[in-house]
């Protein structure tokens, strides 16, 4: 039985799996149809012959009146043969004749029992083909939706394809214009360092060559009174009679007299004045008979430092790690650098710390803060191959020291004012006079430089070449090397200056006296290890205890004058500790890590 067709597309192609679900259907048909042509006539001939056969018993049966047999040889008797010598008589053939009726009948019950199971079967088969033609009907609508649903989204991707390959187009457009600009950038910074470099030259000259004419000049100046004074002190003075004259000659001789009188002490007069515009030379050489350095004022250290046990706030400070810390002079302000580029003040108020400002305009990832004695500047070592200097207040940076070939590592502060000595990954270190934003001295180093810090007439710098060198500021070499085991992370000068802790990859603290020039110390825990090679440790303010960080975000603290292992501190950080503070007031720790993180600690 065919149910209802579904309508279809002429123009569409149709579907493999369509295809074979119509080609089984029919092959059921044909299989299903075949068995009922073969039983269904089988069923009639059946009846057929049953209905002859009743005929046949009926015309055999005799007749009521008809009681004498006779003998008649029907066609039974004929098929028997010449040789048959008994005749059947009508009662067997009557009994025989209902044994073969009740058997067609049995026949004919089991061929209609098949013929009943046979045409239920054909009606489950038909319900069953009605709703697979439903389902059919129904896969063919959604399949048709598909259809139309994979054209529009092939459409869609299509589109997509075309946009994409438009934005890659554009992309690869601005790459190669960013690669451009990119080398036109290094160009036009390798100008600007050629121009500064010419600059700084052209300044120096012009400087030596004003000095020189101002030197030729105060000295033909003093030549000239020189020789006014020798004329004078040789012209005679007459006298005469006339009171006019007379005075004259009294006014003309006084005066003379007066010049004539203290030559040695105009002549020194001169020489002094002269002499006066290069007296910043002497201050600048720090000779000993030049003036006295302007010196900061000594900042107040606490006496006995408090070791810290708790951490009393937590901040994410930057947008990614933190690579430096420093408190004020005053213990209140805090200066934390990092890799975005920014350096955050914050304001220590009731174990909180409070945001202050934020300090912009730095080229590239900080790497060192330092304030100076007086806690109104900031000065920050940039991977941008310069130092910049901050007014605490202002938000741009104020100078910029440029004068490095690569990363500046590390910027400090000098004891005296307007001075600051950087170390860079140039294999130089570099004394910058502050007021003029001019390098006054270049050193160059075999090895480049991690961390540097500053004494009275010392900088001490901590290199990769795992040594630590010393030089004089009035002098031009080094004054000495003390070797240690790691490349130098980091220094730490004690506040009277006759102790120096040094922090190196081999996971060790040294303490250096300073007076006999020999490691006194040597610092080492379970656990403890240096993250990075710019891991910083530090003094507490009294010297009696030595504060790291560690990879795994816990702080130790060793005591100076035991060597022991104080405490170790864990908890907020799950980075690299990059750097610590001790507040000068001993009360305060700071922690930074490579996690962002921020953390005081009481």
């Amino acid at each position: 039985m065919a149910g209802p067709r579904t309508p279809t597309v002429p123009d569409a192609p149709v579907a493999p799996w369509k295809r074979h679900i119509v080609l089984q259907l029919r092959q059921r048909d044909r299989t299903q149809k075949a068995l009922f042509l073969d039983l269904m006539p089988a069923y009639n001939r059946l009846l057929e012959k049953a209905e002859l056969l009743a005929q046949f018993s009926e015309k055999l049966q005799p007749e009521p009146s008809d009681v004498t047999p006779t003998t008649h040889q029907g066609p039974w008797e004929e098929e028997s043969g010449p040789d048959s010598g008994q005749v059947p008589s009508p009662a067997n053939l009557r009994v025989k004749w209902q044994e073969e009726e009740e058997g067609l009948r049995l026949v004919c019950g089991e061929m209609a029992y098949q013929v009943v199971e046979k045409s239920a079967a054909l009606g489950t088969l038909e319900s069953e083909l009605e709703e697979r033609q439903g389902r059919l009907a129904a896969l063919e609508a959604s399949a048709a939706q598909l259809k139309e649903a994979r054209a529009g989204l092939t459409e869609q991707v299509e589109a997509w394809q075309a946009l994409n390959a438009a934005q890659r187009a554009t992309y690869d457009k601005l790459r190669e214009h960013a690669g451009l600009q990119e080398v036109a950038l290094r160009r036009l910074e390798e100008e600007a360092r050629d121009l500064l470099e010419k600059l700084v030259q052209r300044k120096a000259r012009a400087a030596a060559e004003r000095n020189l004419r101002n030197e030729r000049r105060e000295r033909a100046k003093q030549a000239r009174v020189s020789q006014e004074l020798k004329k004078a002190a040789k012209r005679t003075v007459s006298i005469s009679e006339n009171p006019d004259v007379l005075c004259d000659g009294v006014r003309e001789g006084a005066e003379t007299v007066a010049l004539a009188t203290p030559p040695e002490s105009l002549e020194s007069e001169a020489c002094e004045k002269w002499k006066r515009p290069f007296s910043f030379k002497k201050r600048r050489g720090h000779s000993i008979g030049g003036a006295p350095e302007q010196r900061y004022q000594s900042i107040p250290v606490c006496v006995a430092a408090r070791l810290p046990t708790r951490a009393q706030d937590v901040l994410d400070a930057h947008l990614s790690e933190v690579n430096a810390v420093r408190f004020g002079p005053n213990s209140s302000l805090l200066a934390t650098g990092g890799a975005d580029r920014l350096i955050r003040l914050w304001n220590v108020v009731g174990g909180r710390l409070e945001a202050n400002q934020t300090l912009e305009g730095a080229g590239g990832s900080i790497t060192s803060v330092d304030f100076d004695p007086s806690g109104s500047q900031v000065l920050a070592a940039t991977y941008n191959q310069a130092a910049q200097l901050w007014k605490v207040g202002e938000a741009q940076s104020k100078e910029t020291l440029s004068g490095h070939t690569d990363k500046v590592t590390a910027a400090k502060f000098k004891l005296t004012r307007h001075q600051a000595v950087t170390g860079s990954r140039d294999r130089t270190v570099k004394e910058w006079d502050l007021g003029r934003a001019y390098c006054s001295r270049t050193i160059n180093v075999l090895s480049y430089c991690n961390d540097v810090v500053c004494g009275d007439h010392v900088i001490i710098s901590g290199h990769n070449d795992q040594k630590i060198r010393f030089w004089d500021s009035r002098g031009p070499r080094c004054t000495q090397v003390i070797p240690v085991q790691g490349r130098v992370t980091s220094l730490s000068l004690s506040h009277d200056q006759l102790h120096l802790l040094s922090c190196s990859r081999d996971d060790t603290l040294k303490v250096i006296d300073l007076r006999v020039s020999n490691i006194r110390q040597v610092f080492r825990a379970d656990g403890f290890k240096c993250g990075s090679d710019w891991t910083k440790a530090v003094f507490s303010p009294d010297r009696s205890y030595a504060l790291a960080g560690s990879w795994d975000g816990a702080l130790y603290i060793w005591d100076v004058d035991t060597g022991k292992l104080e405490s170790s501190l864990r908890g907020p950080h799950c980075a690299a500790v990059n750097a610590v503070a001790w507040c000068y007031s001993g009360s305060h720790v700071v922690s930074v890590d490579q996690g962002r993180k921020v953390v005081l600690w009481h």
